[in-house]
């Protein structure tokens, strides 16, 4: 594995010891920043699973300004810490050991918000939406913030979670790569409309 490009293109990132994480692939990697990018002019990112930190690292290589690495094992931190030194962006980056949900409150609590959330969780855990609506309720994204969730092919979410929609899919082998984006402004019409039927049923 390797960033694939930007400022930190071509350094050599490790692997998790053991077989307990599943790291994207160079090329998924190159397919998904070409739906969502490929380069940005500054803004947050947030990898919830971060596992070895390839995604929030490539982010950061192509224009992220900061970004945010969360997972539950310690072996992963580890690999986290070791791939951002190599990349030579740890100064950009937060590194927290925690459960997925416990990240999102403490997250809430000091105030923070993404531009750009990915969401890789165990094919097991299929909550990949139910995050994206924590999300929303703790005021961590940002208007038009884009999430990429990863999940087994043999598994579809929705086309449409309240207050997102997904703008593109595509299916490599046993993985699919859903990408939504966040439109608060369809959230708060769907809340509005909710409020008034609510009154109406009275």
């Amino acid at each position: 594995m390797r960033v694939v490009s930007g400022s930190a293109k071509g350094r050599p990132l490790k692997s998790v010891p053991g077989s307990g994480t599943r790291p994207t692939t160079d090329k998924v990697k190159e397919a998904m920043f070409s739906m969502i990018g490929p380069y940005f002019e500054g803004g947050a990112a947030l990898d919830l699973f971060a596992g070895t930190g390839g995604l929030g690292i490539e982010a950061l290589s192509r224009g992220m300004e900061q970004a945010v690495f969360v997972d539950m094992e310690q072996k992963s931190i580890d690999t986290v810490r070791a791939n951002l030194k190599a990349a030579k962006v740890e100064q950009q980056a937060e590194v927290y050991r925690n459960e997925a949900g416990r990240a999102l409150s403490a997250l809430e609590k000091r105030g923070r918000s993404f531009d750009l959330v990915f969401l890789d969780p165990p094919y097991r855990l299929k909550h990949g939406d139910e995050l994206m609506l924590a999300m929303v309720q703790k005021g961590l994204l940002r208007q038009d913030a884009v999430i990429v969730l990863e999940h087994e092919s043999g598994y579809e979410y929705p086309e449409d979670i309240p207050g997102f929609h997904r703008t593109r899919q595509a299916v490599y082998g046993e993985t699919t790569v859903s990408i939504y984006k966040y439109e608060a402004a369809s959230q708060e019409v769907q809340e509005s409309s909710k409020e008034g039927n609510d009154e109406s049923a009275d």
